[in-house]
């Protein structure tokens, strides 16, 4: 008798279970206040660094250019770069004749002068929509007006907010001579 009731509630306990789904917690892509833009990593990343060279700059962002960047950027780093900037006036402030803590060149790549042209990587390969960070290489090259050309690669780390892509960091890669290494976050640790 119990196993004639056990093998006619099984049948039923596995019909029940394939009635019910549950979303997993990893689906969960959390949500995003700031603006952001369209596009999928590579396209936001390339869009990032053409609006970077277009704009140019070195060293920590200005007041209006973080702006600018704030849809392209994680709110982590974006925070990040709001506490460097506040704290880099601080340290002006406090001793106006000192070079202050804050890298004066380019943040967002290995050389100190910047990238005059950036290409990123395609992200062709995404396995499921449920990706939360996709590190892609990023090809730069820097003419100088004297003809002379360095070439060299980096790295941006791409997150997922809400149904954005924004750029989270920067990994120095660059093989060049006097080129930055670490990271951008690393940088931004260490002022």
């Amino acid at each position: 008798m119990k196993y004639t009731t056990l093998a006619a509630a099984i049948p039923l306990v596995l019909t029940l279970s394939a009635c019910t789904t549950v979303d997993p917690a990893f689906k969960d892509i959390g949500t995003r206040s700031a603006p952001c833009v369209d596009g999928g990593p590579d396209t936001v990343a390339q869009k990032f660094y053409d609006l970077r060279i277009q704009k140019g700059g070195n060293g920590l962002p200005n007041s209006s250019q973080l702006a600018e960047y704030r849809p392209y950027l994680s709110t982590g780093l974006y925070n990040e770069l709001l506490k460097a900037q506040s704290e880099r006036k601080v340290d002006i402030a406090a001793t106006p004749n000192e070079k202050t803590g804050a890298r004066d060149g380019d943040v967002f790549s290995s050389l100190f002068d910047g990238p005059t042209s950036a290409t990123v990587d395609s992200a062709s390969t995404i396995p499921n929509t449920d990706a939360r960070n996709i590190p892609l290489r990023v090809t730069m090259s820097h003419q100088k007006d004297n003809g002379a050309k360095s070439t060299w690669k980096d790295e941006v780390l791409m997150v997922r907010e809400g149904h954005c892509w924004a750029v989270d960091d920067v990994r120095y890669m660059a093989n060049l001579d006097f080129a930055s290494s670490g990271s951008l976050r690393q940088v931004l640790e260490h002022q």
